[in-house]
This record gives structure tokens, C-alpha cells and sequence, in this order.
């Protein structure tokens, strides 16, 4: 398998047959393929991996083909938006793409110093896994491709003092909307969030059952997301979506339910609850079963015992 780390735009833009870019740290263009073009993709079974140094939005059609992200994989028919952040690494394996997609790249250093860097810092789909990228409807494909052309027609025919802040106000519509439809998204597929969230509470009860809850401590967002095969960013959103809190609130909630049954048991002290329930001090425990039930693990034993 190939790896590619590309390390500049201008290496990017070469690879995918556009021009150099006129800006070595943005550039936007859009690639139509022959009939031919198409074909030799088609025949040609190469697997790639593929790194970068900047940021990437594109907008394509997977015809066939996959796009890997560790054991998970993609594809889709429809207008398929991807969003990658610097250092992120993904694989392809005899994909085929329709003949039009668009390609944004831009470098951190475009926008250091602007609000829009900020914003991006928080937009969660710059740190999703390749294999949740976001599947566009029809009149969502043409609203993004407007925007594109927008930002191309910008790019290619008015460099002047006002092009870049022109540029940047139609790159912060672009993820306005791309924040829109993931949400949308989200919203769609409520049936799927809740098998993960059922496979998420699986997954805390084979943990705690297995007693790596005392052995191991409590497990991270990040690794439940590993066991589930999607990105730690993509399991609080969708965990978000279906309870309205976060995984670690559903975390937290999972062990003050665990801790009410163990409390209750006369042969397990306080102490002992908190470490099978994966806390190193008791102390910590006990300020997070008071923050979430309002009474301290005493308070609640003594409680019990009078009803």
C-alpha cells in the first residue's frame, strides 16, 4: 500500500490535476473526469494511504469503492461531504468517484489570527473518522456547490485587499451549513444513536461485570468510542442527539446508578464502592454521587434505611 503525506497544497493540487494554487495557503478547484478517466480508475485496484498537512473539504459522488478509516469503512451514492484536519490519515481502496467533486484546502496559517480559527477548533466534523462523513440530500448538494463556486469565482477573478475577508465569509456560510445538515443528520439517524447508545450501556455493563471497572479505573469517551468502532467526537454527538447529554454525563450516570446498588449491600463500605466502581480516592466519589444525587453516599445508606 501507498503512503502519500502531502505536505503543502501545491503537492495536493498536483495530485489531483489542478493547477498550482495562486495562494500557497488556500486554494479551491473542481476536477471533472472523462469517461476514460473513470475507467482506468475503475480497473485499477490500488489501496492508498493518505495524510496532509492543512485542512481539506470535498465534495464528491463515491460511485464504488471504499474509504477506510481502522476496521470501519463508507460509501454512499449521494453528494458525500468530507472534512479532514491536519495529520488526519485515511485509506482508499478502489474508489470511483463521479466525474465532478470539489477540493478546498486551505493552511492553519490562512486563518491564524481570525475568529473562524476559533470556530473551526469547536466544529466536530473537522475530527470526525473519514467513515462519518457527511451524506448530503440533493437540494443540500446544490446549496454546498453554490457555495463552492462562490468561493472559486472569489479565488480566481478579484485578488484584491478585500478578496481574502470575502473568501472567508463565504468559507464561515459553508460551515454554517455543513453544521446544519450534520445535525440534520444526527436527527435521521435517531434509530442507529439509539443502538449505539444501547451498545454503549453493553459495553459499561461487560466493563464493570468483568471487574475492570476496580482493576482498570473508569473508562474514557475515547475508548468506548474504540470498542464501538467510531470516533470519541461522534459518539458524544450522537450520544447528545438521543439523551441530551454528553458520554461522559452518561458515564457519570451509569456509575451513581452502579453505587446506589452497591451502597445498599451492608458488606460493601463506602471505600470499597468507590474503588470497584473505578475511582482511586473515595473522596472523588463521594463529591460526584453528592453533585448528582444531592446526598453524600452516608446521607444516602441512612436514607434508604428509613424507607
Amino acid at each position: 500500500m501507498r503512503e502519500i503525506n502531502f505536505k503543502n497544497i501545491t503537492e495536493f493540487n498536483l495530485a489531483q490535476n489542478l493547477p498550482e494554487p495562486e495562494n500557497p495557503l488556500f486554494s479551491i478547484g473542481q476536477k471533472t473526469m472523462s469517461t476514460d478517466e473513470i475507467n482506468n480508475c475503475i480497473s485499477s485496484k490500488e489501496e492508498a494511504s493518505y495524510t496532509n498537512q492543512f485542512y481539506i473539504i470535498s465534495l464528491k459522488n463515491i460511485v464504488s469503492g471504499e474509504i477506510i478509516y481502522g476496521r470501519t469503512k463508507y460509501d454512499c451514492s449521494t453528494g458525500t461531504l468530507l472534512f479532514s484536519a491536519p495529520n488526519q490519515t485515511y485509506t482508499v481502496k478502489d474508489i470511483v468517484i463521479s466525474s465532478e467533486s470539489w477540493f478546498l484546502a486551505f493552511h492553519d496559517d490562512f486563518i491564524q489570527g481570525l475568529d473562524i480559527r476559533k470556530r473551526i477548533k469547536n466544529y466536530n466534523f473537522f475530527n470526525y473518522n473519514v467513515n462519518e462523513a457527511l451524506h448530503l440530500s440533493p437540494k443540500e448538494e446544490q446549496t454546498i456547490k453554490t457555495i463552492f463556486r462562490n468561493i472559486e469565482s472569489e479565488y480566481q477573478n478579484n485578488q484584491d485587499e478585500f478578496s481574502k475577508e470575502i473568501i472567508i465569509s463565504h468559507l464561515e456560510t459553508l460551515l454554517k451549513y455543513a453544521d446544519r445538515f450534520y445535525k440534520r443528520q444526527f436527527l435521521n439517524r435517531k434509530e442507529i444513536n439509539k443502538n449505539l447508545m444501547t451498545r454503549f450501556t453493553e459495553i459499561l455493563d461487560a466493563y464493570f461485570e468483568s471487574g475492570q471497572l476496580s482493576e482498570n479505573g473508569i473508562p474514557s469517551v475515547q475508548w468506548l468510542a474504540s470498542q464501538l468502532e467510531v470516533s470519541h467526537r461522534y459518539l458524544s454527538d450522537s450520544i447528545k442527539a438521543e439523551t441530551g447529554k454528553t458520554a461522559v454525563d452518561q458515564i457519570n450516570l451509569y456509575l451513581i446508578e452502579e453505587a446506589k446498588n452497591l451502597l445498599l449491600d451492608p458488606a460493601t463500605s463506602i471505600s470499597e464502592t468507590a474503588y470497584k466502581l473505578g475511582f482511586e480516592y473515595p473522596q472523588y466519589f463521594s463529591r460526584l454521587f453528592k453533585k448528582k444525587t444531592g446526598l453524600s453516599p452516608k446521607e444516602y445508606i441512612e436514607s434508604a434505611s428509613l424507607n
